[in-house]
């Protein structure tokens, strides 16, 4: 199964999150958001067809994030989790530990924020657009 998006990055990316990576609906934000890396996304977990979200909702399934752009490319895996309720309106949020909230999407992810591949965020530093894929195993 798989769901795509679009995002694109911002001047204030620093990606130096050492737990997390976040890609958000808001067009702005801070230079304190050390954890997000694409911004203005045409979609959020709102728009997961249900069988989707049902399939995360387990804890046995792996999880892959992929982030493209003109650049850059990486691949994050993590897990699904029956806590995992994937309802928050604008935020989508992968984590190395198990924290779960509305905005998680995945846990135990192999990479955070300050794992990227430099080429990306070079890119998402200079607003360029971010094609996001997660496919579910």
């Amino acid at each position: 199964m798989i769901f795509k998006l679009k995002s694109r990055g911002h001047k204030n990316v620093t990606s130096l999150h050492k737990s997390t990576f976040e890609v958000t609906k808001d067009a702005e934000i801070g230079p304190t958001a050390d954890c997000i890396v694409g911004t203005s996304a045409d979609k959020s977990m709102l728009n997961f067809p249900e069988e989707f979200k049902d399939k995360i909702a387990d804890s046995n399934t792996k999880i892959t994030v992929i982030l493209d752009t003109e650049n850059g490319h990486d691949e994050i895996t993590g897990f699904g989790h029956e806590d995992l309720t994937l309802t928050h309106p604008t935020d989508i949020v992968c984590r190395k530990s198990d924290f779960t909230c509305s905005r998680t999407l995945m846990i135990h992810a192999d990479k955070a924020a300050c794992d990227l591949d430099e080429a990306l965020i070079e890119d998402l530093k200079n607003e360029k657009i971010m094609e996001v894929t997660i496919k579910l195993c």
